[in-house]
């Protein structure tokens, strides 16, 4: 990934638009709504699109001392790339046997293990390379993916762990669960999880552990369930000023802002006869005379094709709605006969300061959540970074600062595509 800050020289196809100043605001509004709680803001899957490395800096400008990741490798780029202050702790939780167990110990990474084969691994490589692995144990409390049943194998694997703590070859330093309905406040199961992982510390706490950090809270019970933050609250899309429960509330009511904006040229505008046809399939056909345009991205930048004949896009002050089928690099949209010249600005999302659709917007029109639409923006699409510079402030506000483009992400940089659910990180 090219860091360097490059000034624009020429318009651009498509950008997104990522105002670190927002994100920094929203981590300290998020320090607010946990005031007894430290912040670890997720930046796995490229910072959900947003790029990890720049804003895992403005995280932590912002008062994050936390940063978590899925997959080890993710963190170990983090580690090795971000350049970030003493003291700010690195998690990742998403393991298969293999993984490089050595290599996050000598990173001084925290990593999670929900079961006997994880332990053994990471004590054999702490074993192998004489440094004390960083583990943090995690209960399954009835989400149904990671974490160690409760009951006897929960029994088995604390017990295990703290031998090996004895032996000097690994430190808990955190027990953790996650949950499964936190966007639904009143949902049977958040109590019921916040009963057992509860009772799952206890345990493990009268055994003997000691750790540094307890935590199930994601985003969404971060925002309505104070009682859920123990020692640390794991905020993800937050941080990135969507709402993980729009039914419940927006981003504003929550005090958070949009980071991203997605923004395109347009590439064409002509008159055609009513009775045209509009894109592969023809599913839209022109009801008379009008102008399309052109917009230059396609499910290729991660435009979703579900989004076809509904997918809101700002063009000319007017929202427009996408004309007919997705296409790989393309799609277009019926201007009702305005005219307008190529190079116009079409904007498909935002934070609505201006009259844009929001994610929220593009997740409602394809049948998905805000979560996905932003994650899945891919490769071709450079992100340019406004607000670097730390300023006083609200969100977006700052010293005027070159932005940063990132034209080609390389590896697994960017994600091409999400499968999480709505009460994710």
């Amino acid at each position: 990934m090219n860091e360097t800050a490059t000034q624009l020289t020429a318009p651009l196809r498509a950008r997104a638009e990522i105002d670190l100043g927002a994100l920094r605001a929203n981590v300290r509004a998020l320090r607010a709504l946990s005031p007894g709680a430290a912040v670890m803001a997720v930046v796995k899957a490229d910072a959900y699109g947003h790029g990890a490395v720049p804003c895992a800096r403005a995280a932590v400008e912002g008062g994050a001392t936390w940063l978590g990741t899925a997959t080890p490798q993710e963190a170990l780029d983090l580690r090795a790339r971000a350049g970030l202050p003493d003291g700010v702790r690195i998690m990742c939780w998403l393991w298969t046997p293999g993984g490089p167990w050595r290599e996050a110990i000598e990173a001084d990474l925290d990593v999670s293990v929900s079961g006997m084969w994880a332990l053994e691994e990471v004590t054999d490589a702490a074993r192998a390379v004489g440094l004390p692995a960083r583990v943090q144990l995690k209960a399954d409390t009835g989400l149904g993916r990671s974490g160690c049943q409760p009951g006897d194998d929960w029994v088995e694997l604390v017990d295990a762990a703290l031998r090996a703590e004895s032996d000097g070859l690994l430190r808990i330093t955190g027990l953790w669960s996650h949950l499964a309905c936190a966007d639904e406040p009143g949902h049977p199961s958040i109590d019921a999880q916040l009963v057992l992982f509860r009772e799952m510390v206890a345990y493990a706490e009268e055994r003997g552990v000691r750790a540094e950090v307890r935590h199930i809270a994601n985003s969404p019970a971060t925002l309505t369930r104070s009682d859920a933050h123990f020692d640390l609250v794991r905020t993800g899309i937050a941080v990135y000023g969507i709402s993980p429960s729009p039914e419940v509330g927006s981003s504003a009511d929550f005090g958070l802002r949009p980071v991203m904006s997605l923004k395109a040229s347009v590439a064409l505008v002509k008159q055609v006869p009513g009775g045209h046809g509009v894109s592969y399939g023809h599913h839209y056909v022109t009801p008379g005379v009008t102008t399309l345009g052109l917009i230059p991205v396609g499910y290729a930048d991660g435009i979703p094709r579900h989004a076809s004949g509904t997918g809101p896009v700002l063009v000319g002050g007017k929202w427009r709605t996408v004309a007919g089928r997705v296409a790989m690099d393309q799609f277009v949209v019926d201007l009702g006969g305005d005219e307008l010249e190529a190079g116009a600005e079409a904007i498909l999302f935002g934070a609505g300061d201006h009259g844009e659709p929001t994610a929220e917007d593009w997740a409602q029109a394809a049948g998905t959540i805000a979560y996905e639409i932003v994650t899945r923006i891919g490769t071709r699409v450079p992100r340019v970074y406004v607000n670097e510079v730390v300023g006083e402030g609200g969100p977006g506000v700052g010293p005027e600062v070159v932005p940063e483009i990132i034209p080609g992400y390389e590896g697994d940089d960017v994600a091409q595509g999400s499968d999480v659910k709505r009460s994710g990180t």
